[in-house]
């Protein structure tokens, strides 16, 4: 029989390293949250290839003496927790005391501390595991931690890594995480010498908008909510104001920033009847309750939390983000002007926009003025009778309904049902996919006044290294200045889209598939990004030719049946399934 036996000390460290530390954003985290509990104002990360190759985290909290250096690379020694009791009453981000010991045992660490009445500042270094005498050196009031050669002692581990850009995007959004549950305190990231940001200390809301960029700061509403002892507040973006990621929706729980499924899942039923499907609300939310009423000790990351009242708080958090979405929205077309002096546009929070409509024949037609469905106008507009019966696949036009909806006749009475934007959405995915693959690529719409779009480092990042791929798809940018990017060119088949929502699509498009390199075998899903903002809105009014038009060119593509996120473009009612329903044959 196999023998039962203790494992060695070394053995149970790196055990307990690859639990708390899977990638260099985990080791982030855990100094980043020590130096939060630590009551640091400021904190100072610097990043080399991700993390992989060095962290280093300086903060100006309450510092450690000589004789605590010792105890804070031990495996439970923590000053946070007392005894058994202070297990469901947590109010520290960590409280395990095994971020210092773990991240010692898989790679070489250097923490160099000093209080504020201390004489000199002390370290101590550890590497895999084998730790050295505290020793005098310099150093300001507070905490300097130095780790480099991450998982050197487990090999293994490190092999699992991605590349260093993909590493530095996930360290940057877990402190971009902590920075929003701690507005108070200033954060600057770095990585590789180069700012990724500096976030001066800040409320709420002036943190959110740092985070996610003034434009769709201006957009967000106020939330409140309370229950009970439970409060939420904070901010949320109203029903034009989503993306293609969750990636812009901060949940913070009792000053723990959280990607709890519960909430995530609260927060999507709130806007499943405001939003496109497959799109994502923006949100910066505070959920504040006792701490004996959550658990947060369910994960070994503490990113997700088991609540006493699951229930309740799901309930809390659809009906007061419900009420702040009810609330009337302020429309005002103002000018908008770039900060850099550049571009020059006027923005209209539901404006429809009015492509150029395009069409793979040798006579496309043009759209018709753009029109808006104004309060009072009829739901549905009858067209011209049909002369004769239609002999296309998807008949001819007789009606469009509420401006969304073209209702088409085909010679067998077959109705045919069409939804515009998906069926458009469609046809431009098509268009821009066989321009590709064509001998010249697809055409490029020169901007009169070139746009810069602001947005995060990391994004524009993203965004310049993929431009040389973009090109072929004739979207035409380059960096300009750190965060920004400049929009020179679009492809033409989109007509007048607005490339600022555009970019912060593909922008997400090319971080949820983590390695840039991957752009190339993803181009079909950046381009169905493109084709969405090129694409015909509900509530565009069309006239008879354009939709028949439509409906001929959606006969000539072989995946007209489904728009560029597999939704359905038209729906086909025979008049047996007809007189079915209304009970005329069995």
């Amino acid at each position: 029989m196999p023998t039962i036996r203790l494992l060695p000390g070394h053995v149970i460290d790196r055990i307990a390293a690859g639990e708390v530390v899977e990638r260099p954003a985990a080791a982030v985290k855990e100094l980043v949250e020590n130096a939060l509990d630590a009551g640091a104002t400021r904190i100072t990360v610097s990043l080399l290839e991700g993390g992989i190759r060095r962290i280093e985290v300086t903060d100006d909290g309450c510092g450690m003496g000589p004789e605590a250096l010792p105890l804070a690379i031990q495996r439970h020694a923590t000053s946070k927790l007392s005894e058994a009791g202070d297990l469901v009453h947590i109010t520290t981000l960590g409280f395990r005391g095994e971020a210092l010991p773990s991240i010692g045992a898989a790679a070489r660490l250097w923490v160099t501390s000093r209080t504020a009445g201390g004489d000199s500042a002390h370290a101590i270094r550890v590497e895999g595991g084998v730790v050295t005498d505290v020793e005098p050196a310099a150093g300001t009031c507070g905490t300097r931690v130095v780790v480099t050669d991450l998982f050197f002692a487990t090999p293994a581990r490190r092999a699992f890594l991605r590349s260093a850009r993909v590493e530095a995007d996930h360290a940057e959004a877990v402190i971009r995480r902590l920075a929003l549950a701690a507005p108070g305190v200033s954060f600057r990231l770095e990585h590789e010498g180069k700012l990724i940001f500096d976030l001066p200390a800040a409320d709420r809301r002036g943190r959110l908008a740092a985070l996610l960029g003034a434009e769709e700061a201006e957009a967000l509403v106020a939330v409140e909510g309370e229950r009970d002892d439970v409060t939420l507040t904070g901010f949320a973006g109203g029903a034009a104001t989503h993306r293609a990621t969750g990636a812009a929706q901060f949940l913070v729980v009792n000053g723990r920033p959280v990607t709890d499924p519960l909430l995530k899942t609260a927060l999507r039923v709130a806007y499943q009847e405001v939003i496109p499907r497959g799109r994502f609300p923006v949100a910066g939310l505070w959920l504040d309750l006792p701490p004996r009423a959550v658990d947060v000790n369910v994960h070994p990351a503490k990113t997700e939390l088991r609540f006493r009242d699951g229930a309740g708080i799901r309930g809390l958090m659809i009906s007061s983000l419900r009420t702040a979405l009810s609330r009337p929205a302020v429309l005002r077309f103002q000018p908008r002007v770039s900060t850099r002096g550049i571009g020059n546009a006027y923005r209209q929070p539901d404006a429809i926009p009015a492509p150029a409509y395009f069409g793979p024949r040798p006579a496309p037609f043009a759209m018709a003025e753009a029109q808006l469905s104004l309060a009072g106008a009829p739901l549905a507009r009858a067209l011209p009778a049909l002369d004769t019966p239609s002999d296309h696949p998807l008949g001819a036009a007789v009606a469009q309904v509420m401006d969304t909806y073209i209702i088409a006749m085909a010679g067998d009475g077959t109705l045919i049902l069409v939804d515009q934007h998906a069926a458009h959405e469609r046809l431009t995915h098509e268009a821009l996919r066989d321009q590709l693959m064509g001998a010249n690529g697809p055409a490029t719409q020169p901007l009169l006044l070139p746009v810069v779009v602001d947005l995060s480092p990391a994004d524009a990042g993203r965004l310049a290294e993929a431009a040389p791929t973009l090109a072929k798809l004739g979207l035409e940018i380059e960096p300009f200045g750190a965060g920004a990017i400049m929009v020179r060119a679009l492809p033409a088949v989109l007509g007048a889209a607005d490339p600022r929502p555009l970019l912060r699509d593909i922008a997400e498009e090319l971080a949820e598939s983590e390695e840039t390199t991957a752009l190339d075998t993803k181009l079909d899903a950046v381009i169905a990004r493109m084709a969405c903002h090129g694409s015909i809105r509900a509530g565009r009014r069309m006239n008879q030719a354009e939709m028949n038009a439509m409906l001929r060119q959606m006969e000539q593509v072989p995946r007209a049946a489904t728009c560029s996120h597999g939704r359905p473009t038209f729906l086909r009612l025979s008049r047996a399934e007809i007189e079915t329903m209304f009970g005329r044959r069995n």
